[in-house]
């Protein structure tokens, strides 16, 4: 059975905290990288909304997970540092001004948003704004859409406190009784927005102007409010967001039906304990005493100039028709090459490994071999592993008529997907209904690796062809994220992926894997002994360099090995999206590391390894993150390529993103970055990547 890797005990130098960024300070870092794309000069207005709705939602995420486990250790009286030197009480005392600066630029970001959005025709109003014509009609949606979903809540001695929900936006309603004596203290409310309305309310057009006004649904219910309190003489009205801690305490081993308790769990979330209000600015001082005593919260209370939540920008976006030159340019996937002129998947992986680079080449490839292997009658069995799933999955649809087919489905369904959780249960039961074996993995772990494992009969063997990826089986972030996808039938390959099943549904012994290497069980060390061996090659004057591209390095074990590697004479080049704890460029420790992150139209999310080797290259293709979840916590992969034109293809995205000079960004030592400015000529890795078909062709014409 899978089970957690051995401790490393190798240690030739040990570095000091101050040789270490802390994981959470370089998530704002990252988070400022995303901001920066929505103040770029070069950005399409359009494109700034939507990145300025990302920084809202990753900060939503931190909070309600980073921010509130370490508050959690505040109160349970948790002094202890990390291994970057600060204790929960002093990374949340920086993390709380840090946060504050953020929201503080990313208001004013979006203000200056709207200014150029205004010179563009695109215009947000305030009631007063309306003419006659547009109150009347704004007056007739109110009362018949919006008025008949509204709820008010009265809190008094009679009606407690209701449940406020983690990151809605509500109204703060301070009201005096009309007939009411001047010394009696004013009565209190809430409201919750529509969240199943529109944010934002388009207003008609005039027919002389191109311009294209927008209304703010509070702002309309704002003007009336009166009209859900009669009697009432409204005092004040603001809106107010909280945040809820969303992490979930699943007790694994004393549960006996993981659903139920998953299920149980995500109904605790919606009560979880606040960490964060927001308020808006000039809000009562008396409603914020109200809610500051109720939710129990005195620090983490953020004033904003401007609406609360701007992740409403991302369907703003997208609704705008008609304003191509506001946005990036299309970008159409194209359809893998390999496969195009071929009905039969099976036929083109005898002959070849085939590699897809998503977005530009287009995810329905993997759905196709799905549907393929569903449908080929000499398809025996499909085993797959599910971590997020997007909503309308034809993968789903395929794996269930296969099993009702007749054929054996296993599937690896990851329940604790974070924030996924709900939506991979219904998958779950969804499956078991058509017939699939479901699997939740193994006690302790998530199952995070990326496989697929079709067997099918030929001839007189069985022959077994996998899929292995660097990101979730989901087509619509696979349209918005760099990822990478291996299709193979190596028998060495296809022999480890039935090993690989066997472990996590099955009771099997820890093999020396031929091809893999797996977390827990030994990913952390084979790293270990690849950094090793390049110190050693680099050592005796051989070829030696290190090129690793991921989304987060924070394991102390792995950046010390990686200290070790660079002192020995190693070069290497780190290209890490968001988290790294690793500081690059410091004399005798880690002169020979640089660390470059891109932040661009689309999510870098591929794990690629590479090690020069002494001048005969490896190069793997991995699921993992250095962080120390995955090499711990979870079930992941890592899968050599072996076929040398695909090495080439990946060799090349890697020197695209290491010559990046538009959108990638150099950590200094001090944790901060700045912009690549290297070369004469402009290079940016995305735009460059679109060209792919045309490198795999030329790889396979060499």
């Amino acid at each position: 059975m899978l089970t957690k890797d051995k401790e490393h005990i190798h240690m030739k130098h040990s570095p000091t905290t101050t040789s270490y960024l802390n994981r959470d300070l370089s998530w704002i870092e990252f988070n400022w990288r995303v901001m920066q794309e929505a103040q770029d000069a070069d950005t399409p207005l359009l494109e700034k909304a939507r990145f300025l709705s990302i920084v809202t939602s990753n900060l939503d995420e931190f909070i309600s997970v980073r921010v509130a486990g370490i508050q959690d250790q505040i109160r349970a009286g948790f002094t202890r540092r990390d291994f970057s030197g600060y204790s929960p009480s002093g990374l949340h005392k920086r993390l709380s001004k840090r946060v504050d600066k953020m929201v503080t630029e990313q208001y004013r970001t979006y203000r200056d948003l709207t200014r150029q959005l205004h010179k563009e025709g695109i215009v947000f109003v305030e009631y007063e704004d309306l003419n006659m014509s547009q109150k009347e009609l704004m007056e007739a949606y109110y009362q018949n859409i919006i008025f008949p979903v509204l709820t008010p809540m009265a809190v008094d001695q009679s009606r407690p406190f209701p449940l406020v929900h983690s990151q809605y936006v509500y109204l703060a309603v301070l009201l005096d009784k009309e007939e009411q004596n001047d010394e009696e203290e004013p009565f209190f409310a809430i409201l919750q927005i529509p969240s199943n309305l529109s944010r934002f309310i388009p207003l008609p057009q005039r027919s002389n102007s191109k311009k294209r006004q927008f209304i703010m649904i509070e702002e309309l219910i704002k003007h009336h409010i009166h009209t859900l309190f009669t009697g009432y003489a409204p005092v004040a009205v603001h809106e107010f967001r909280i945040t809820r801690n969303s992490d979930l305490m699943i007790n694994e081993e004393g549960a006996e039906d993981l659903i139920e308790e998953i299920e149980k769990e995500l109904r605790k979330r919606r009560r979880g304990v606040p960490v964060r209000l927001e308020i808006e600015k000039g809000f009562h001082p008396t409603a914020l005493a109200l809610l500051q005593e109720e939710f129990e919260i005195s620090d983490f209370v953020f004033e904003i100039e401007g609406p609360l939540d701007l992740s409403f920008l991302r369907n703003f976006a997208n609704s705008l028709k008609g304003y191509s030159h506001l946005n990036y340019p299309p970008i159409e996937p194209a359809y893998p090459a390999e496969f195009l002129d071929h009905d039969d998947f099976f036929a083109v992986l005898r002959e070849k490994d085939v590699l897809v680079y998503h977005p530009y080449e287009s995810f329905e490839a993997v759905n196709d071999f799905i549907v393929q292997s569903a449908e080929d009658p000499d398809v025996m069995a499909i085993k797959m592993t599910l971590y997020r799933v997007s909503g309308n999955s034809p993968l789903i649809q395929s794996l269930a008529y296969a099993a009702e087919s007749g054929k054996q489905v296993t599937v690896v369904v990851e329940l604790k997907a974070r924030f996924d959780e709900e939506r991979n249960i219904a998958w779950a039961r969804t499956l078991e209904k058509a017939g699939c074996h479901v699997v939740y993995g193994l006690l302790g772990l998530k199952t995070h690796a990326k496989i697929t494992l079709v067997v099918r009969q030929e001839e007189s063997s069985l022959k077994r062809y996998v899929h292995v990826g660097t990101g979730n089986y989901n087509g619509n972030t696979a349209k918005a994220y760099t990822d990478l996808s291996l299709f193979t039938a190596d028998p060495v390959i296809g022999s480890d992926a039935s090993e690989l099943f066997n472990q996590i549904t099955g009771y099997s012994d820890i093999r020396e894997w031929q091809a893999f290497t797996v977390a827990p069980t030994g990913m952390r060390s084979t790293l270990f002994e690849l950094f090793q061996r390049e110190a050693k090659h680099a050592e005796a004057g051989r070829p030696a360099r290190i090129i690793a591209k991921m989304n987060s390095l924070s394991n102390q074990e792995m950046i010390d090995e990686l200290y070790e590697s660079s002192r020995s004479g190693v070069q290497i080049d780190l290209i890490i999206r968001g988290v790294c704890c690793l500081r690059p460029g410091i004399t005798g420790l880690s002169e020979n590391i640089t660390v470059r992150s891109i932040v661009d139209r689309f999510l870098e999310h591929s794990r690629i390894y590479y090690f020069e080797n002494g001048g005969h290259p490896e190069v793997w293709l991995s699921s993992a993150d250095w962080m120390t979840r995955n090499l711990t916590r979870r079930i992941e992969l890592m899968c050599p390529v072996y076929d040398d034109g695909l090495k080439h293809t990946i060799v090349r995205i890697l020197k695209l993103s290491l010559h990046d000079n538009v959108k990638a960004r150099y950590l200094l030592p001090n944790g901060n970055y700045e912009r690549v400015q290297d070369g004469d000529t402009a290079l940016r890795s995305q735009f460059e990547a679109i060209q792919v078909s045309t490198w795999k062709n030329n790889e396979s014409a060499t």
